[in-house]
C-alpha cells in the first residue's frame, strides 16, 4: 500500500496547509489549527447540514509511526478542527457522524512505540472525535484528502528529532519538518490493522504462532469468528458459534452442557483461552458474553499448546478493557419461554487511564421441544487492566459460569431414522426420569497475563490461569432397548464431582536478524496440572416405555453399587521454540519444535490397583509462504499432534501416545482490505489408536489407524458496503485404514463428506432506512454414519436461519428465526440409542442500547 495523493480540486493552499502540520511538537496544536481554518475557507462541499457518515476506522504502521484512515463516501465533507492537548493529538470532525457497527467508538491500544493509544469517538449527536495519546508528548501530524477518506499521518515524539536548542523557532525547522509536496512519497508500508470494526475480516490471529502475527504470513489455514457475528446471530453455546466454520461439525446436542465437536473428521478435545489450555471449556462450557473472536487453527496444534486432537484447536479470545467507556445493555425474549439478557460495561478507572476495568454478565433461562429439558445459565466475568508503566502491562481476569439442566440423551434410532413396528418415537420424548435428573454444573476461572517489553524488540510474558470446576449429576442413560422394540432398558448414575486445573505458560519473544533475514522468535514453557475427583452410586431404575412413558419416583429403585473418592491427576511440561523467518519480502518459513513430559496418576481406594504412567513426546512443524504478490499467499506445512493413552497391553507393555500427521498445503487471497479467503488440501493420518489385541479380546493393541483427506475454502468479510460474509465449503474423506475390529474403510461417524455453511447481512447505508440489516444464513450438513460399524447414517440437511435488525445512534432491535422452515433434522448421534434430533424453528426478538 502507498501513501494517495491529495485531490486535484484542493488548492496549492489548502495542501501547503495540510502538509506544513508535519512540524516540531510543540508547535503542533497551533499550527494545525491555523492550517484546517484554511482549510475550511477552501473545502468544496456538497451538503452542509446533512451529517457525514464516517463508515470504518484503519491503522496502518508505517516507517515513521502510523497512518489512520477514516473511512468516508464523501470525505470532501469532513472538516476536522485541531484541539490537541500536551500528549493527546486531537480532532474534532463536525457535521460526522460514526456508523460502525460494533459500538460507537473505535479504539486500539499501543499501535505502536510512542503512542498508548487510538480512538474515535462520537464526541456528541454530530461530532466525531479522533484521538492519538502519545507517551512522552505530542505527536506530530500531518493531513492528507484522499478517495477513501481522511487520511492522517501521525508520528510520535520520541521519533521526531527536534533542535535541542530554541524548539519554539519555527521558522528554521530539521528536514524532516519541511512542508511536503503535493505528492507524497510512494513508499510501500506492511498493512497492519489492529482494528477493523467495520467488517468480518479480523486480518491478524495468535493461534497460529502464539504471536500476533497476519493470518497470511501463517502457513495453515485459521479461520475467525468475530463477536459480531455471535451478535448477529444470537448464539448461545460455542457449538452453536462453530456452524459458521464448514469444516466444524458438532458432535454434542445443543441440549448437552458439554461442548464437543470434531474438526477434519477427528474429535477435538481441547478447546484453549487466550492461549491457555482449559478442558473446563469442553466439560462446563463457556460464556459468549465475554468472547471477542473465535480462531480456529486447522490441523495439529501440539507444536505450541501441547497434546490435544489431530484434526485442530479452538481459541477462545476474551474481552478486554478499553480506554474510552463502553456501556451496552441487551435484552430477548423468545419462543420456548425464552429469556436472556447481557450487560457489558468498560473504561478508565482513573484519569491517567493506567487501569481499566470490565464487566461482563449474562443470565438466560428457556424450555426446550425436549419434555422436561430447560436450560438456565449463568454468567459473570470481570477484568481489570494495569498499566504498571510504559513497558509494563498487567491484565488480571475472572469468569464465573453456572449452568443448570437434565440430560438429554437421545433417542433410539429404531423410531426415528430407521422403522420402528411400533410407529414413530415423538422427537419431544424424555428417556430419564424428570424426578430425579439433572447436570449442574459451575466453574470458577481466574488468571492473570503480564507483559514486558525490554525495547522495541523483545518482550516477555507470563500467564496463568486456575479453574475450578464442580458439578452435580445425576445422569440417566439408555442401556438397551428390548425385542418389542418400545421397552428402553436404563441406567441411572449418581455422582458428585470437582475438577481442578492449574497452567503456567512464560515465553520470550525477539526480533533480530542474521544479515538480511529477520526473525521472530519464541521460546517458553510450561506446566499443567489437573485433578479429577468425585463420588458417585449406581442406582436401579425401571424401564421406560417409549410410546407410553410413565414418569414418577416409582421408577427409582436400590443403590446397586458406591464408588468412593479415587482422585485422577494429570501434569505436564512442554518445551517450545519457534522461529518465524522472513527469508524475503514474500517469502517466510516457520519452524517449531515441541518437547513434553505428561503423566497420569491414579489413586484406588484398594492400594492394589493405584497407577502412574508417564510418557514423552516431540511434536515438530515447519511451514512455509510464498507471497507472489500482496493479494496471495502460497503455504505449506507440515505438523504432528500426540495424545496420551494410558493402559497396558497383554503383554503388560504401556501404551504410546497417540500421534496425529498432516500435510497441508493451500492459499490465501485478500480479495480487498476487507474481504479475504482460504482454500486448503490437507491429510492427516491418525495412529496408535486401539484395536482389539486378537490373542485377548479384552485387551487392546495400538495398530489401529485412521486418516482423514479433504479440501476446505472459506470466505469472510465485506464484499460490497454493508454487505458482509462468512462462509466455506468442507469436503471431508475421513475413513478407518486399519483395525482389528472395524472394517476397513468404513467412514468415522459423524462425519459428513459435503458441508457448507453460509451467513450474510446486509444494512443499508444511507437515506430513511439507514441500519436496517438483514441476514440469512444456510447451514448444509451431507449424509453422515452414526456409528463405527457403519449401520445406519444419518440424512443430510439444509437449515435456513434469518434476522432482521435495526439499529440507530445508540439502539439496537432485532429478530432472529433458527430453522426458518421448521425443516425436521439430526444433530449427530452417539450410538443406536442415541440419536439426536435438531431443534425447530425458534424465534427470538432482541433489543439493545449502548453508548
Amino acid at each position: 500500500m502507498v501513501y494517495r495523493q491529495s485531490k486535484e480540486i484542493i488548492s496549492a493552499g489548502i495542501v501547503f496547509a495540510f502538509a506544513s502540520l508535519l512540524i516540531q511538537p510543540a508547535a503542533a496544536e497551533t499550527k494545525l489549527h491555523n492550517s484546517t481554518n484554511t482549510a475550511k475557507l477552501l473545502l468544496v462541499q456538497q451538503n452542509n447540514k446533512a451529517s457525514v457518515k464516517v463508515t470504518g476506522v484503519k491503522v496502518n504502521k508505517t516507517d515513521k509511526g502510523i497512518e489512520i484512515i477514516l473511512e468516508s463516501a464523501n470525505p470532501d465533507a469532513l472538516q476536522p478542527t485541531n484541539k490537541s492537548t500536551e500528549n493527546s493529538f486531537i480532532v474534532d470532525i463536525p457535521n460526522a457522524v460514526l456508523a460502525l457497527p460494533e459500538g460507537k467508538d473505535f479504539n486500539i491500544a499501543n499501535p505502536v512505540q510512542g503512542i498508548i493509544s487510538v480512538s474515535v469517538t462520537q464526541a456528541d449527536n454530530n461530532t466525531v472525535k479522533l484521538t492519538v495519546k502519545g507517551e512522552s508528548g505530542l505527536p506530530a501530524a500531518e493531513l492528507f484528502d484522499g478517495e477513501e477518506g481522511l487520511i492522517f499521518e501521525v508520528v510520535p515524539k520520541a521519533a521526531t528529532t527536534p533542535p535541542p536548542e530554541q524548539p519554539e523557532e519555527p521558522e528554521q525547522p530539521e528536514e524532516p519538518e519541511q512542508p511536503r509536496s503535493e505528492t507524497p512519497p510512494e513508499q510501500p508500508i506492511e498493512l497492519v490493522v489492529t482494528g477493523q470494526q467495520d467488517t468480518y475480516r479480523i486480518p491478524n490471529a495468535s493461534t497460529g504462532t502464539k504471536t500476533d502475527t497476519p493470518i497470511r504470513d501463517i502457513p495453515q489455514a485459521i479461520q475467525v469468528i468475530p463477536k459480531q457475528v455471535l451478535q448477529e446471530q444470537q448464539v448461545q453455546r460455542l457449538s452453536d458459534a462453530l456452524k459458521n466454520t464448514a469444516g466444524v461439525i458438532t458432535n454434542s446436542s445443543e441440549r448437552n452442557v458439554f461442548d464437543g465437536f470434531n474438526i477434519r473428521g477427528f474429535t477435538n478435545r481441547t478447546i484453549i483461552r487466550n492461549g491457555l489450555r482449559d478442558d473446563t471449556n469442553t466439560t462446563a462450557g463457556s460464556g459468549i458474553a465475554n468472547i471477542e473472536q473465535i480462531e480456529v487453527l486447522r490441523g495439529p496444534a501440539s507444536v505450541l499448546f501441547g497434546q490435544g486432537g489431530a484434526g485442530g484447536t479452538v481459541n477462545i479470545v476474551t474481552k478486554k478493557p478499553l480506554e474510552t467507556p463502553f456501556y451496552s445493555v441487551e435484552g430477548s425474549i423468545g419462543n420456548y419461554n425464552s429469556y436472556s439478557g447481557s450487560v457489558d460495561f468498560t473504561g478508565p478507572l482513573n484519569d491517567s487511564k493506567t487501569l481499566l476495568y470490565r464487566f461482563n454478565a449474562s443470565a438466560s433461562s428457556t424450555d426446550t421441544f425436549v419434555d422436561f429439558v430447560d436450560i438456565q445459565r449463568y454468567f459473570i466475568a470481570p477484568a481489570l487492566t494495569w498499566k504498571i508503566g510504559q513497558n509494563t502491562t498487567l491484565n488480571l481476569e475472572a469468569e464465573y459460569f453456572d449452568t443448570q439442566q437434565r440430560n438429554d440423551r437421545g433417542i433410539p434410532v429404531l423410531g426415528t431414522i430407521l422403522p420402528n413396528p411400533n410407529g414413530k418415537i415423538p422427537r419431544n420424548r424424555f428417556t430419564n426420569e424428570p424426578s430425579i435428573d439433572k447436570n449442574n454444573r459451575q466453574v470458577w476461572r481466574v488468571g492473570y497475563n503480564l507483559e514486558h517489553r525490554f525495547n522495541e524488540d523483545w518482550q516477555i510474558q507470563n500467564s496463568f490461569r486456575s479453574s475450578f470446576q464442580t458439578n452435580q449429576q445425576n445422569s440417566g442413560a439408555p442401556r438397551s432397548l428390548a425385542a418389542d422394540n418400545r421397552t428402553l432398558n436404563r441406567n441411572l448414575n449418581t455422582s458428585d464431582a470437582s475438577v481442578t486445573s492449574y497452567i503456567l505458560d512464560t515465553n520470550l519473544i525477539g526480533n533480530f536478524n542474521t544479515g538480511n533475514i529477520k526473525h521472530k522468535l519464541l521460546f517458553g514453557f510450561d506446566l499443567s496440572r489437573e485433578i479429577f475427583e468425585g463420588t458417585g452410586q449406581r442406582v436401579a431404575v425401571s424401564p421406560l416405555d417409549l410410546f407410553n412413558p410413565i414418569y414418577g419416583s416409582q421408577n427409582i429403585g436400590d443403590v446397586l453399587a458406591e464408588f468412593p473418592n479415587e482422585p485422577f491427576t494429570q501434569e505436564g511440561l512442554g518445551l517450545y521454540l519457534q522461529d518465524q523467518i522472513s527469508l524475503s519480502d514474500n517469502f517466510k518459513v516457520v519452524i517449531g519444535g515441541r518437547f513434553d513430559i505428561v503423566n497420569q496418576k491414579y489413586d484406588a481406594s484398594d492400594d492394589e490397583f493405584d497407577s502412574f504412567q508417564e510418557d514423552t513426546a516431540f511434536s515438530p512443524r515447519i511451514g512455509m509462504v510464498y507471497q507472489p504478490s500482496k493479494l496471495v499467499s502460497l503455504y505449506a506445512n507440515y505438523s504432528r499432534s500426540f495424545e496420551q493413552v494410558t493402559g497396558t497391553t497383554f503383554d503388560t507393555a504401556l501404551f504410546t501416545p497417540e500421534r496425529g500427521t498432516q500435510y497441508e498445503v493451500g492459499a490465501k487471497f485478500d480479495w480487498t482490505d476487507k474481504l479475504s479467503s482460504t482454500v486448503s488440501l490437507y491429510q492427516i493420518t491418525r495412529s496408535n489408536v486401539l484395536t482389539s489385541d486378537p490373542r485377548d479380546a479384552d485387551f487392546s493393541i495400538q495398530t489401529g489407524e485412521q486418516r482423514s483427506r479433504g479440501f476446505e475454502v472459506d470466505i469472510v468479510g465485506e464484499i460490497l458496503p454493508g454487505w458482509k460474509i462468512i462462509g466455506g465449503y468442507a469436503y471431508t474423506d475421513a475413513q478407518v485404514t486399519k483395525d482389528n475390529d472395524i472394517p476397513v474403510g468404513n467412514r468415522i461417524n459423524n462425519v459428513p463428506e459435503h458441508a457448507i455453511s453460509l451467513w450474510n447481512t446486509y444494512e443499508i447505508q444511507k437515506g430513511n432506512l439507514q441500519g436496517l440489516g438483514l441476514g440469512l444464513g444456510l447451514f448444509y450438513v451431507g449424509e453422515r454414519e452414526g456409528d463405527l460399524d457403519n449401520t445406519f447414517s444419518l440424512p443430510s440437511y439444509l437449515r435456513t436461519d434469518a434476522a432482521l435488525f435495526y439499529r440507530r445512534n445508540n439502539f439496537r432491535a432485532a429478530l432472529n428465526l433458527q430453522n426458518l422452515f421448521d425443516t425436521e433434522y439430526f444433530e449427530l448421534a452417539e450410538n443406536r440409542l442415541r440419536v439426536f434430533y435438531g431443534a425447530p424453528r425458534s424465534i427470538k426478538f432482541t433489543l439493545g442500547w449502548q453508548l
